[in-house]
């Protein structure tokens, strides 16, 4: 347990810290028990919280024991934002997000053994305080100036939407969970993004406050590609881990994409590789980039982390028959239907349209001249499967599962058409 800062440094996942060396000291005295909050402002924990489901996982191999915290009472409020406030759900809606988050997390963590995790909720102690309970028995320990000193609190008082007191008093609330687990567990380390470094510290002062005892924070950075832009955007919006959200075909596929000059730190942070494995991947990337080992690996490693192999076992398979090195008709629906969404696509009716329909219907041909052409030239293909007559009908037995048909025109068009 005493190198576990070493490893996390190594891998990039150590950002701010408290005192290195009393931090050090108090996790080769462990095992220790710490915390990480998520609140449910979403329905489903994206590529940002695993980063912090990651850390917890790391910390708890080397024998700490871990408390995944839900936050059914602050996911009511939600921390300031950088610009404009959240728009506030139902109790509702919030409750069911929560059990979302309290099912996915509960995925990485191991719950026997002597680190065993905890699932807790917030909303477990805070909606039994009284507004003159948190008044007098956490607000009193908060100087206001301290309060309007942090960074994110700054930044919206600058701003033209200004800042609500409920988002303000956010960081009370935070920091009143480290006080209620510390109380209830023996807490004493809580974790999170670089972004809330100063709700962490503020739990860590009142603890010292109102029980007296030093407690501990580390954070993770806020992962960023090598240009300096955020990392984490698909053209649908965020890089969910539910699947409804993101199907696991997408999921691979936006890992696959990672650049070669992110693609080994990500490694570090995204997976439970060992170095030497991820040295021999950085060769791969310095000697052999356009094989693109390391990617592969790391979409394969993260996929199967957030979807099990199963699913990865699907989506290699999709991957390989949608450019005819698989059987295309061994995909079922589901898989097939997510493996073609980004593509190009168009309505066919099934025994009186032709590839010539077919490839103008998705747009890879703009007329039927030249889709004609196409089709007598050796371009044109069905399911992977060479067309040379332009006026055959794609008949139901020429679809895939759902309906479904791949459209190619040469090596690398593809797109796909449904059948009416």
């Amino acid at each position: 347990m005493t190198d576990i800062l070493d490893e996390l440094q190594w891998r990039g996942l150590l950002a701010q810290h408290t005192d290195i060396d009393a931090l050090r000291r108090h996790l080769a005295q462990g095992p220790i028990t710490f915390y990480c909050g998520f609140d449910p402002t979403g329905p489903s924990l994206h590529h940002g919280h695993l980063v912090q489901v990651l850390l917890m996982r790391h910390l708890q191999l080397a024998g700490h024991r871990p408390l995944a915290l839900v936050g059914g009472a602050t996911g009511l409020i939600g921390d300031p934002r950088q610009s404009g406030e959240r728009q506030l759900q139902s109790e509702e809606v919030v409750a069911g997000w929560a059990e979302n988050l309290r099912r996915q997390i509960a995925h990485f963590l191991d719950f026997e053994g002597p680190a065993a995790a905890r699932m807790v909720n917030n909303l477990d102690w805070t909606a039994q305080m009284s507004a003159v309970d948190l008044l007098r028995g956490v607000g009193k320990y908060f100087r206001v100036g301290t309060m309007l000193s942090k960074d994110i609190v700054a930044r919206r008082l600058a701003s033209d939407e200004g800042i609500s007191y409920t988002e303000f008093s956010y960081q009370v609330l935070q920091a009143n969970d480290f006080l209620e687990l510390h109380r209830r567990y023996g807490c004493t380390l809580e974790t999170g993004g670089n972004d809330q470094w100063g709700n962490l510290v503020g739990g860590m002062d009142l603890i010292r406050k109102v029980e007296g005892h030093e407690t501990h924070v580390m954070t993770t950075p806020i992962i960023t590609k090598a240009d300096g832009t955020k990392f984490g955007k698909s053209e649908g919006g965020a890089i969910w881990l539910d699947p409804e959200l993101l199907s696991p075909y997408a999921f691979y596929q936006f890992w696959l994409q990672v650049a070669d000059e992110d693609v080994v730190r990500f490694l570090k942070i995204f997976t439970f590789l060992p170095r030497r494995r991820i040295e021999e991947l950085a060769l791969e990337v310095s000697e052999r980039p356009q094989a693109r080992v390391a990617q592969k690996e790391l979409a394969a490693r993260v996929t199967e982390l957030v979807h099990g192999r199963d699913e990865l076992d699907r989506v290699l398979a999709a991957t390989e028959a949608l450019w005819g090195r698989g059987e295309l008709g061994a995909l079922d629906a589901r898989t097939l239907e997510s493996a073609t969404a980004e593509l190009p696509s168009g309505d066919i009716v099934a025994g009186e349209s032709t590839i010539v329909d077919a490839l103008v219907a998705t747009g890879l041909e703009k007329g039927r001249s030249a889709a004609r052409r196409t089709v007598a030239s050796g371009g044109a293909y069905l399911n992977n499967v060479k067309v040379t007559d332009e006026d055959a009908p794609i008949s139901t037995g020429d679809l895939l599962a759902g309906g479904l048909a791949l459209v190619r025109k040469g090596r690398r068009n593809l797109a796909v058409v449904r059948a009416q």
